[in-house]
């Protein structure tokens, strides 16, 4: 099977590439670096060529709301024509948990992608992912000052970026999937100031892990309420964040 994967140099992208090669498909790697841009639609027509799957693991690069909603409803409306054109018969579009119930911020703009995403005309399957165990080193970084780094409290169910990509890869080439959109989270709830904490520790790492809240977030409650978490119907997938840490 032939499958193009949209977002094919990041962190799900890649592992997607080759969980999917692997598998026995045939996959087209679609990135700016590979002259394929799927908000001009450069390249898009010859990249989708003969491709039976698009799936859509592209991230916007900035957490600004309004920039963001912009690249994903684009990329969304391009993948969507030249996919029809193509003869793509299903597209599988990566996005985040709980999404639905936010109206602000980066979250926001991923719901908009999905609505952007689900509208088109070649059928659609959303995977709404917990955040990745990578989450955790990614805010250390994020938040560093010096000898402390600042990461915001927020309740997550993390799972591996792995595990991610082979759940993806399932949509792409399996039967129909009976529902629109899916959920997967990894086994264990956790506190992201907690992970990074202990990802510091692991890695000998001397910074001194802070919690922030911004009381200016309107979206804090609702992190705090748990809409970041996993439905009751989710798939659960390991390891947990501390097998993964200590495989690292």
């Amino acid at each position: 099977m032939r499958i193009a994967v949209a977002g094919a140099t990041g962190m799900v992208g890649h592992q997607l590439v080759q969980v999917l090669e692997a598998g026995g498909h045939e996959t087209v790697a679609m990135s700016r670096s590979r002259g394929v841009d799927v908000v001009s639609g450069q390249g898009l027509a010859t990249a989708l060529t003969g491709a039976e799957c698009i799936v859509d693991v592209l991230n916007a690069g900035t957490i600004d709301q309004a920039a963001a909603t912009r690249f994903f409803t684009t990329a969304a409306r391009n993948l969507h024509e030249a996919g029809d054109r193509a003869g793509v018969r299903r597209m599988v579009v990566l996005s985040i948990l709980g999404v639905d119930r936010f109206t602000a911020g980066y979250l926001a703009a991923k719901a908009d992608h999905e609505q952007a995403a689900l509208s088109g005309p070649v059928p659609v399957h959303v995977l709404r992912a917990a955040q990745f165990h990578e989450f955790a080193a990614q805010n250390l970084e994020w938040g560093r000052q010096g000898e402390v780094a600042y990461v915001p409290w927020m309740r997550v169910q993390p799972v591996a970026a792995e595990e991610v990509a082979r759940a993806l890869a399932d949509l792409a080439s399996g039967p129909d999937p009976a529902a629109p959109i899916s959920e997967i989270a990894g086994p264990r709830e956790e506190e992201l100031v907690d992970m990074a904490t202990r990802l510091a520790a692991r890695r000998g790492d001397p910074v001194r892990v802070e919690g922030i809240e911004d009381p200016a977030d309107s979206n804090r409650d609702l992190v705090k309420a748990g809409a970041l978490l996993p439905g009751p119907d989710a798939i659960i997938a390991g390891p947990t964040f501390d097998e993964w840490l200590a495989a690292t």
